[in-house]
């Protein structure tokens, strides 16, 4: 089995340490070459974190050159640019969520990837959710007819520190985590009719900040709603998915940890209106250390052409013009980083 070159280039991305765990899980999949990172304050924050021990530090450029494939894992505000430059030296990219600039710069990305059939792999991890993907299966064999609604949520309750940090991106909270909902529901029903934000400042803790947000997609026949929040007590416990269709309803609720879901369908409801009929779906959730690990094999398998990536340049594509619709535009207030 070949292995692949593999670097990391930026440590400041929230989700890059779990990242690059993940692949040197595999090391019979991947070399792992090393990594960069060009700001001297992430590198005393995070240069000595479990993810990082071990490997070599090298330029951008050079660990460009030494590799095959690279996480690119900056601090969001420079991940577009950061992986037109892997693409513009043909180097296949995991470019983590979601992506920064404007629309242009990310599909000048893309196109150029595609010219050179270059692997693009988005770090939308709810791609991996199992209660996802068996939601994802059910939908394209028919169990649920035609779809009618999709409730997407994704809260949590944030601390000051974190809230702050999120003040450096316009659309707040609805940019960093509303853009993995988007995701999905763009996938489950391509590009929506006309789209509705309502993005919210509540100002709690004195914090300037989109922090309760909702966006409403709709189509020829469906609607889908996107909440996101800063400022939801148990949050976390209600993150959820949940489709409803002609023939069937799926709810994933809460997303993770733990994964509970719950299917009904036409027969199991038996035309009874008032009453909740509806049978338990065993799903064995991922544990917070592995929620990466099957990312990163699809990845391997993506650059060598053993699997097709789902996820399109065009619908990677799509998912950022919706995402800009939605908050505006993506733009950066400011780019301090976390102090959390």
């Amino acid at each position: 089995m070949k292995k692949i070159k593999l670097g990391q280039i930026g440590i400041g991305h929230n989700h890059g340490g779990p990242k690059m765990l993940a692949a040197r899980k595999l090391p019979e999949l991947f070399e792992v070459v090393g990594y960069s990172e060009e700001d001297p304050r992430w590198v005393e924050k995070r240069g000595n974190d479990e993810a990082y021990q071990g490997l070599p530090r090298y330029s951008t450029e050079e660990l460009i050159r030494r590799c095959d494939a690279l996480l690119v894992e900056t601090d969001v505000w420079d991940l577009t640019a950061t992986a037109q430059k892997c693409v513009d030296a043909g180097k296949h990219i995991h470019m983590d969520k979601p992506a920064s600039g404007t629309l242009a710069e990310f599909e000048r990305l893309l196109s150029v990837a595609k010219e050179k059939d270059l692997c693009v792999q988005m770090g939308y991890m709810y791609r991996y959710n199992p209660g996802v993907q068996w939601c994802i299966d059910r939908i394209k064999n028919g169990d649920l007819g035609e779809i009618y609604s999709i409730n997407a949520e994704m809260s949590t309750y944030h601390n000051v520190a974190f809230k702050e940090w999120l003040t450096n991106f316009k659309g707040g909270t609805m940019y960093i985590f509303g853009s993995h909902l988007i995701d999905l529901i763009v996938y489950l029903l391509g590009e929506p009719k006309r789209i509705t934000p309502f993005l919210k400042k509540t100002q709690l803790d004195g914090v300037d900040l989109e922090d309760n947000c909702l966006a409403v997609l709709e189509y020829d026949k469906a609607l889908a709603r996107v909440f996101v929040s800063s400022v939801e007590v148990n949050g976390w416990g209600r993150r959820q998915f949940v489709v409803t269709g002609s023939k069937g309803s799926i709810s994933v609720l809460p997303l993770e940890n733990t994964l509970k879901m719950t299917y009904s369908d036409v027969s199991i409801a038996n035309g009874e209106c008032y009453q909740d009929k509806r049978i338990e779906i065993p799903v064995k959730d991922i544990n917070n250390s592995c929620r990466y690990d099957s990312m990163m094999r699809d990845f391997y398998d993506y650059v060598t052409k053993k699997k097709q990536n789902p996820f399109t340049y065009e619908h990677d594509c799509l998912v950022q013009k919706v995402l800009n619709e939605i908050v505006g535009g993506v733009d950066f207030h400011s780019r301090h980083l976390p102090t959390f």
